[in-house]
C-alpha cells in the first residue's frame, strides 16, 4: 500500500484530478475522528471549510454507513453533489430496499446478547451496528454478537472498528452504491477513501483505470493500492486535491481538440 501523498504518486492524484472524477468519502473515521459515543461524531472546523470547497472544485458525495438522515446533517450546507446512507442502501429504488427487516431483528438480539455490558444497538433502519466498543470484554463481546447475529439467518456481517454491521443479505453495498453515483453524476472516473472493512466492497472493485481507492491508514489484508498515514491527514489531502483542480482543469481543456474551421460559404 503506497502513501499516495508521497511526491513519487503526485502524478496519480493529478491524472484522477484531471478527468471528470467523482470524490466519495466515508465520514467516520475518514472525514471524522473515531469517536467513544458515535453521536458525538463530527469533522473538525479545518476539515469542513475545506469540505465545502472541495465540494465548489469537484461532484463530492459522503457515503457513510450511518443513515442518510443522521449523516445528511453533518454534512447540511457544504454543496455536497450527494449524501448515501446504510452502507450503500439508501438512497436505492424503493422496490430494491429490503425494507423492515432490520427492525425486525433487535428483540432477537436484544434477547440473545442481554446481559453483555458495553454492547449497544444501534437502529439505522436498514440495517444494524452493534457496537461493543465500551465493553471491557471486547473479544468475548465480539464473538457472542457473531454467534448472535448468524442465528438471524439472511443476513450479511461486516466487521469494523469495534463494531459489528448487520445488512440484508441480498442488500446493496457500497461499491455499487459508488457507481451508481458515479454514472448519475456523469463521472468518468472516481476517488474514494474510507477507513473500515465495509469500504473493502469499493476498494475491491478492481478498476484501476477508473478508481482511486485510498484507505485512511495501512490496513494489512485491504484491497486499496493507495492510502494515507491517518485520519487527521484528511485535511493535507483535500488541500492537495484543491491545488490540483485549477492544473486538472487547464490540462483537460489543453487535450480537446481543436475544432476544424469550417470552409467559407460561398
Amino acid at each position: 500500500m503506497r502513501d499516495i501523498l508521497a511526491p513519487a504518486n503526485r502524478d496519480v492524484l493529478e491524472r484522477f484530478a484531471s478527468s471528470r472524477t467523482l470524490l466519495a468519502l466515508d465520514f467516520d473515521g475518514t472525514l471524522s475522528p473515531i469517536v467513544t459515543d458515535p453521536d458525538r461524531a463530527a469533522m473538525r472546523s479545518s476539515t469542513r471549510r475545506l469540505l465545502r470547497r472541495v465540494a465548489h472544485a469537484y461532484p463530492c458525495v459522503v457515503l457513510s454507513g450511518r443513515s442518510r438522515a443522521d449523516v445528511g446533517r453533518r454534512v447540511h450546507g457544504l454543496g455536497l453533489a450527494g449524501v448515501i446512507g446504510n452502507h450503500g442502501i439508501e438512497p436505492w429504488p424503493a422496490g430494491a430496499r429490503p425494507a423492515g427487516q432490520a427492525r425486525r431483528w433487535v428483540p432477537l438480539l436484544e434477547e440473545r446478547l442481554a446481559g453483555l455490558r458495553g454492547v449497544v444497538i444501534e437502529d439505522k433502519g436498514f440495517s444494524l451496528a452493534i457496537h461493543y466498543r465500551l465493553s471491557r470484554q471486547k473479544e468475548m463481546a465480539r464473538a457472542r454478537i457473531l454467534r448472535a447475529a448468524a442465528r438471524l439467518g439472511h443476513v450479511r456481517l461486516v466487521g469494523g472498528k469495534q463494531v459489528v454491521n448487520v445488512l440484508p443479505a441480498r442488500a446493496p453495498h457500497k461499491g455499487l452504491a459508488l457507481e451508481r453515483a458515479r454514472i448519475r453524476l456523469g463521472c468518468d472516473t472516481a476517488i474514494y477513501l474510507g477507513d473500515d472493512e465495509t469500504d473493502e466492497d469499493v476498494f475491491s472493485l478492481d478498476e484501476p483505470e477508473r478508481l482511486l481507492g485510498i484507505s485512511v491508514g495501512r490496513r494489512k489484508g485491504s484491497a486499496a493500492t493507495y492510502c494515507i498515514r491517518g485520519q487527521p491527514e484528511i485535511d493535507r489531502l483535500l488541500r492537495r486535491l484543491l491545488a490540483l483542480r485549477p492544473r486538472a482543469i487547464v490540462a483537460r481543456r489543453r487535450r480537446r481538440p481543436i475544432p476544424r474551421p469550417r470552409a467559407p460559404s460561398r
